[in-house]
């Protein structure tokens, strides 16, 4: 569908922040506002799990509780970019971060209902 390049992971000490951009590309690529636009982490030995999630036009978001409070995704449609402000992070949210975008479905909580997906960033967090 579009090509995602994620950017912004890093190392941090617990109770930091990070900022993590999501750049879409691509000739099939119309207007950002027409994806679903979603973050996803796996940790080592873990299956990839939900973060966030934010939908079409209206932006309503969505987020998984273990991160809801701390974490904030906003979209730039002009700029094609979208972006997942991490406060306060934890150890456990260590992991490598996803951003995933999808044209036609309506889900987005599973990995299967996105099209697209990024490289990966790294996230570590130190305690």
């Amino acid at each position: 569908q579009v090509q995602l390049v994620e950017s912004g992971g890093g190392l941090v000490q617990a109770g930091g922040s990070l900022r993590l951009s999501c750049a879409a590309s691509g000739r099939t690529l119309s207007t950002l506002s027409s994806y679903i636009m979603g973050w996803f982490r796996q940790a080592p030995g873990k299956e990839r799990e939900f973060v966030v999630a934010i939908r079409r036009s209206g932006g309503n978001t969505d987020y998984a509780d273990s991160v809801k409070g701390r974490f904030t995704i906003s979209r730039d449609n002009a700029k094609n970019t979208v972006i997942l402000q991490m406060n306060s992070l934890k150890p456990e949210d260590t992991a490598v971060y996803y951003c995933a975008a999808d044209l036609y479905g309506s889900d987005y909580r599973k990995v299967r209902d996105f099209g697209s997906w990024g490289q990966g960033t790294q996230v570590t967090v130190s305690s």
